[in-house]
């Protein structure tokens, strides 16, 4: 599978998923739930790299001391908003708002997919991020917070 980047905002993201064989809807329901519990643990601030103590720890984590005061010490890392996933032809789609969670959200989805594509269907192309000129995005408005009748 190959993983590509175009232009990158993580507050209006772009993921595109090139498959194949166009998916089944067994496996277009698969990619929906995978991308929704990918979704949810970010919600949740599980996308916190400022918060990796298990991981800092290294590989002997018998009787280790967990620290809530440097849990509660970082920032919130949280995704905000998902748009629905999308299927055209061999292509899935789907709109992120990655909030403030941080880029190891998106390695953990490569590791994901990379894993999705040999076990369940062929991914050939995961893109992060711009247009695909197969498939052009519908706009959304740059700031969600303007009044319109001013």
């Amino acid at each position: 599978m190959d993983i590509r980047f175009r232009e990158y905002n993580a507050f209006d993201l772009w993921i595109w998923l090139r498959f194949e064989a166009v998916p089944s809807i067994a496996e277009r329901n698969l990619v929906e739930e995978m991308f929704d519990s990918w979704f949810f643990i970010g919600k949740l601030g599980g996308f916190n790299a400022e918060n990796l103590q298990i991981q800092d720890e290294g590989l002997d984590l018998s009787y280790m001391e967990y620290s809530d005061d440097r849990a509660d010490s970082t920032l919130m890392a949280l995704m905000h908003n998902m748009g629905d996933v999308e299927f055209e032809g061999i292509w899935a789609r789907c709109w992120f708002d990655l909030g403030t969670s941080d880029a190891i959200a998106l390695d953990i989805l490569a590791n994901m997919l990379k894993q999705f594509s040999k076990d369940f269907v062929v991914i050939e192309e995961l893109i992060i991020g711009g247009e695909n000129e197969d498939w052009p995005a519908p706009q959304r408005p740059t700031d969600t917070f303007v009044d319109v009748d001013a």
